[in-house]
């Protein structure tokens, strides 16, 4: 599978030092939110934005004597989720108890997973652009439950407690340390988002931190032994990642070129002053304390649920891309940002039906994504449909209205005026292809503008003023093709 990722500024300054330079190796641990409405070991529900502590089963909030049961929907997802990473899916599986103290975590441990995860390993290969394909590693997926969330900002005196997440599953994607860069970091969590969204997994969305990253950093001299790494905590967008790599190495190398040494620690970066500080010194497995949860049984998957689940996979970003690629005959640049998410490839394959999909692409990364982006409207609450747009373009497409008024019918459609047919209609803007008509005033504007008309016979360019007038004169209605013709034949060019 294959990932584009939005360019980042050139790294070999972060890595240059007065000693020559460096080499950033980068590992991440993605945690993403299942997609269930309910929690991994009880019913609670999981929307997002109710009110603190209204979403909390009894199990969730620690209470004695309360036992989990496992959500088989969220095995389900897990397991689709390493089908689409190309990992190795275990039928053996068991949950762990990692002991230590939050005060928002009530059972005083994390039930998780620790030497038998519910996926082994897998890969995922990732196209920085303008670089080379990298083939990042995947160590493990494992389920676990969060935390709750501690509000600190309140009361100067005390802490709020919200345990609404408590319990909430998460997926842990475990890389490899194969990344080099911050761009194949951003590269690498922009593919496995592109990934979920597209299994319907994880909803990715990393405002409300149902996608976040924990980064690992350490640099070395080429080719040198692994440094000493530090991890920075939850970070949820893919430019903050890529400064807080920035950052942290450029930490690193000024400690150790000043014979200082790397602290083993988890970090928190500040996204206000685009810098990381210290959290907590790195727990190591045994700081932990894991065993097996007691009041889990292993999980044993047969390969009939496998199979079940593998055969309702989706197809997947890379092999959308590359078909979008080959049938549409689309640039690679493209099919890209029209196979980013589910639901703008569906809406693009219903616009491009029986059309020209160029022109469908166009109009849709063009006046579709503009006007999208600019109130804030996700593609599947557009008030244009795919069979709106579709249709607007027929209307370009058979000459009805040109592609300049197209644009003012697009915008009046996106604010509910309704379809291209009832506004071209209503409006009266269909364009003139009597070719009586506009010749009649293509005769006006030169009329008008003889001086301009002798000089354009030594500078041809000046038809663009002439076409532009003659399109004045007709309210943009007129065929701008058959003018420009017109034009140059009386014009003798």
């Amino acid at each position: 599978m294959t990932f584009i990722a939005p360019r980042v500024a050139d790294e070999k300054d972060w890595l240059q030092g007065e000693t020559g330079p460096w080499e950033l190796i980068i590992g991440l641990e993605v945690h993403a939110q299942v997609a269930s409405i309910a929690k991994l070991f009880s019913g609670a529900p999981t929307a997002f934005g109710a009110e603190p502590n209204t979403q909390v089963a009894l199990v969730d909030a620690g209470l004695p004597g309360m036992l989990p049961v496992v959500n088989k929907y969220c095995v389900e997802q897990a397991v689709r989720t390493g089908l689409g990473l190309n990992a190795q899916i275990n039928k053996f599986s068991r949950f762990d108890r990692k002991n230590y103290f939050y005060v928002d975590l009530p059972q005083g441990y994390q039930i998780s997973q620790f030497e038998h995860p519910v996926v082994g390993e897998g890969e995922i290969e990732i196209v920085p652009e303008g670089g080379e394909p990298v083939t990042v590693g995947i160590e493990r997926l494992h389920l676990e439950q969060d935390a709750g969330k501690s509000i600190h900002d309140l009361s100067p005196d005390e802490t709020y407690v919200d345990l609404n997440r408590s319990g909430v599953a998460l997926m842990e994607i475990v890389s490899k340390p194969d990344m080099r860069s911050a761009a194949e970091a951003s590269a690498y969590v922009d593919a496995l988002r592109q990934i979920v969204r597209a299994l319907g997994t994880c909803d990715g969305d990393m405002e409300k931190g149902n996608l976040r990253a924990d980064v690992n950093v350490s640099v070395r001299k080429p080719g040198g032994e692994l440094g000493t790494r530090c991890e920075i905590k939850n970070v949820n967008s893919l430019r903050f990642i890529r400064q807080a790599i920035g950052y942290e190495a450029r930490r690193h190398i000024e400690i150790l070129e000043a014979g200082g040494e790397i602290d083993q620690e988890t970090r928190l970066y500040d996204t206000v002053k685009g810098e990381t500080r210290t959290m907590r010194s790195k727990e190591d497995a045994h700081d932990y304390r894991y065993f097996p949860d007691p009041d889990l049984l292993p999980l044993e998957l047969s390969d009939d649920f496998i199979d079940r689940i593998k055969a309702d996979l989706p197809e997947l970003p890379a092999a959308r891309k590359a078909r979008f690629v080959e049938q549409f005959r689309l640039p690679d640049y493209d099919a890209g940002v029209l196979t980013s998410d589910k639901a703008t490839g569906d809406y693009f394959e219903i616009v491009a039906q029986k059309r020209d999909p160029k022109s469908a692409s166009n109009w849709m990364m063009g006046e579709l994504f503009g006007r999208l982006n600019a109130d804030e409207i996700g593609i599947e609450d557009s008030p244009v449909s795919a069979d709106a747009l579709g249709g607007l373009i027929d209307r370009i497409a058979d000459k009805t209205i040109s592609g300049k008024i197209a644009k003012d019918v697009f915008s009046k459609m996106f604010e509910g005026e309704g379809t291209a047919d009832e506004i071209i209609e209503r409006d009266g803007l269909k364009q003139v292809t009597d070719m009586g008509a506009i010749e009649a005033m293509v005769d006006e504007v030169i009329a008008a503008n003889r001086d301009q008309a002798e000089k354009a016979k030594d500078n041809p360019k000046l038809v663009g003023f002439f076409v532009g007038q003659v399109m004045k004169k007709s309210q943009g209605k007129a065929n701008p093709q058959a003018v420009n013709e017109l034009l140059r034949s009386k014009l003798g060019l």
